[in-house]
């Protein structure tokens, strides 16, 4: 039976205007991952897909998330956050996380799409 379903990931993302400057928008985004299944989890891998406003795509892979491999027992949550930095004022991310659970069986848990955006370039 596949836990796809059993991990669910929520995300909140800033723009940092203080770290900014034309042609350089740094957002931070707030990552929490919870485990609403009935087993362990422990998150492997992160793949990140990254949209400029320009449709530029940048691939970012690799394991854990902040140089950690969280293990999230049955109702608990991890959060972490990290930045990245786009040429345009407005773009967005998603991808996935590997995971793998108490029986050696890997999966995967979705990182929905979300807006990288300075605020005024909403208006």
């Amino acid at each position: 039976m596949s836990n796809q379903h059993l991990v669910n990931v929520h995300v909140r993302s800033e723009f940092r205007a203080e770290s900014s400057e034309e042609g350089r928008y740094v957002f931070v985004y707030h990552v929490t991952i919870k485990n609403q299944g009935a087993a362990s989890v422990q998150l492997l891998r992160r793949r990140w897909f990254i949209i400029d406003g320009n449709e530029l795509l940048e691939e970012v892979a690799g394991d854990g998330v902040v140089g950690d491999q969280p293990v999230l027992d049955p109702g608990d949550s991890y959060a972490y956050s990290s930045f990245c930095v786009l040429a345009t004022p407005v773009g967005c991310m998603h991808g996935f996380y590997t995971f793998v659970d108490d029986h050696g069986g890997e999966f995967s848990a979705e990182i929905p799409m979300f807006t990288l955006a300075d605020n005024m370039s909403l208006h």
